[in-house]
């Protein structure tokens, strides 16, 4: 999920869905515990995608059992985050895909919000078939075939043409852009949410049919259902600038934490180890994977991960 820069990302349990364009009204839902003054309170902005969650579960719990923190965790939406963020109704969000606008307007502008620092984890977007077609028909890995294979991957919901099958609306993607300069004769449909996307890519599977996604790294997912990434025209530095003229692939995506400028100067412990946090991609989809999959909840998650992998979170304690 993943908002990605140019799409992502954050899920997969049916938490949120993410409306990436509603305004300041889903700061609403801030947390009476954010920037509270005397207290060792710290509220963490969640995303709906299952990655983001694993980062909070884990950030979450250390804060609370290491650092004795209350921690209280907000839903609120990609670009409605960052308001929430800059007016203090959340003390951090973990992972960022690109919001340049957002960036030039709290970071560089008002100087509200502060950098925290990498997540450790590259996240990238792309459009993906399932293997096993991929491997009965290699060249559908290549954009210039996939009107080809349009007649397969017809469905009811995209009529007379190929589906490429996306999440939410609010996520931020390319793809009717892409379909439309390329020239592909495409129609994207939105399953709603990054858990309605898994259930409709589970049961292709299951099925053992032909589907096109729009889906990202890192996700849980792949370890279930293989997919291999569809070649689109090579993305190079401002080919995605103009939003109606992008014919080119998706960035690979630092994934960046932010703080409010005021806990981040001010936030003591828990503002360092947040920092400090950063881990890799398999130890997120690690705990993505339990939530998900296994069904624990995201604190049992985070618990069985920090019981295993103490080498590793000591290095973020200040």
């Amino acid at each position: 999920m993943r908002t990605r820069t140019a799409a992502g990302a954050a899920g997969a349990l049916a938490l949120l869905i993410l409306t990436g364009c509603g305004a300041a009204d889903m700061t609403r839902q801030a947390s009476p515990y954010a920037a509270a003054r005397g207290t060792k309170t710290v509220t963490l902005s969640v995303q709906s995608w299952v990655g983001a969650q694993a980062n909070v579960a884990v950030a979450k719990y250390l804060l609370e059992h290491e650092l004795g923190y209350r921690v209280d965790t907000v839903q609120v939406d990609e670009v409605p985050a960052w308001d929430a963020l800059s007016q203090g109704r959340v003390d951090a969000l973990l992972e960022d895909w690109g919001h340049p606008e957002q960036e030039q307007r709290y970071v560089a502008g008002k100087k509200t919000i502060a950098r925290g620092g990498d997540l450790g984890v590259t996240g990238h977007i792309g459009w993906f078939v399932p293997t096993y077609f991929a491997k009965a028909h290699p060249d559908v890995t290549d954009w210039k075939n996939l009107n080809k294979y349009a007649d397969e991957l017809r469905t009811a919901e995209s009529g007379g043409k190929g589906q490429l099958l996306d999440g939410s609306p609010s996520y931020v993607t390319n793809d009717k852009a892409l379909v439309e300069n390329l020239g592909l004769d495409y129609k994207v449909v939105f399953a709603g949410s990054e858990a309605a996307q898994i259930t409709q890519i589970k049961q292709f599977a299951k099925e053992r049919k032909p589907f096109l996604t729009y889906w990202y790294k890192p996700q849980w997912l792949f370890e279930k259902v293989p997919m291999t990434e569809v070649k689109l025209p090579a993305y190079k530095e401002g080919c995605d600038a103009d939003p109606e003229k992008v014919a080119c692939a998706y960035p690979h995506t630092p994934l960046q934490k932010f703080l409010n400028a005021d806990f981040a100067r001010d936030g003591g412990k828990a503002a360092a180890f947040l920092k400090n946090f950063r881990w890799t991609t398999e130890a997120q989809n690690e705990v993505a994977l339990m939530i998900a999959e296994q069904k624990l909840t995201p604190e049992a998650a985070a618990g069985k991960w920090v019981a295993a992998n103490e080498p590793t979170w000591r290095k973020w304690m200040p």
